[in-house]
């Protein structure tokens, strides 16, 4: 089963008068990289976070926000009068040194949103960071599940199009399986025509054996039978890496490779119009699963 690395999720919670607010989004990347933004004063919940981060996902950047705050009717909050005082001042400021005159497009609404302005009376007196803690565990695990669910939606869309790829690559191989012996064939007719012409204008004749020796090089130069079986053994495990349910995509991008590095080789040793068409095809569609397989987890 496939996951995708893009996706979001939230969740929240409101218990015992506190409230929890989580907030995931997680996009491509080669490694886990995680971003943790905790409200002010919860500190120290980011390692447990970053915990739980790991236990469920392997790649990707992962930008996590957690908000908490104590809900109350009545003087929950402050207003911070020195804070909103200096913003104003230097808003002022700023207005005189750019010649812009009046403040009436700077509401009390907007001052109020600026970090400091508004801020908690006290601490949470009747909970204790570890009761707070159980409410933003459950909160983060209840957003990675929705973050799961759209990142395995994702991923089943992009394993049907892996899929379909994977196909094309597997007509393309056979077809220059198929058009490989006639190769040497078609050589062994080109140097016997070439050569019994020059041979007839100046009266001379050719050695069958030198014929087939400069015949059998050539076969052995452009024998490509291990690299289409060592391509037919990658297409196999390919397609078992995606039924793995652990993450698989490091596995795909260096099967992607191999892929391309075996085409590679059969452009060059085959020597052949016809092989070297669907080479290029190819390395379109290896292309096109590159791309995809950036976005697996």
């Amino acid at each position: 089963m496939l996951l995708s690395m893009t996706g979001f999720g939230m969740a929240d919670c409101r218990e015992d008068g506190i409230y929890v607010s989580v907030e995931i989004k997680t996009v491509n990347n080669r490694y886990l990289k995680t971003s943790i933004r905790v409200s002010e004063g919860f500190g120290a919940y980011e390692t447990r976070i970053e915990a739980l981060l790991r236990e469920t996902l392997s790649r990707g950047t992962v930008n996590l926000s957690v908000r908490i705050r104590r809900e109350q009717s009545g003087s929950g909050t402050r207003i911070n009068r020195h804070m909103l005082t200096s913003y104003y001042r230097e808003l002022s400021e700023i207005g005189k040194s750019l010649g812009v005159t009046g403040h009436g497009h700077v509401t009390l609404d907007h001052l109020l949103r600026l970090p400091g302005v508004v801020e908690d009376e006290g601490p949470l007196a009747d909970e204790t960071l570890e009761t707070i803690w159980k409410k933003v565990e459950k909160t983060v695990k209840d957003a990675l599940g929705q973050l799961q669910k759209m990142r395995t939606v994702e991923g089943a869309s992009m394993e049907s199009d892996l899929t379909a790829n994977l196909a094309l690559l597997e007509t393309a191989i056979g077809e220059i399986e198929r058009l490989a012996p006639t190769v040497v064939e078609q050589y062994r007719q080109k140097i016997s025509d070439r050569v019994s012409k020059v041979l007839a204008e100046h009266r001379f004749t050719l050695n069958p054996n030198d014929l087939i020796r400069e015949v059998a090089l050539f076969a052995d130069k452009c024998d490509i039978s291990e690299e289409i079986v060592r391509f037919r053994s990658h297409l196999v495990q390919f397609r078992q890496a995606m039924a793995e349910t652990d993450s698989c995509g490091r596995k795909l991008d260096f099967l992607i490779q191999e892929f391309l590095r075996e085409t590679n080789t059969i452009g060059s040793k085959s020597n052949d119009s016809g092989i070297t068409k669907h080479v290029v095809e190819m390395k379109t569609v290896i292309e096109r699963l590159r791309e995809m397989a950036q976005n697996v987890e």
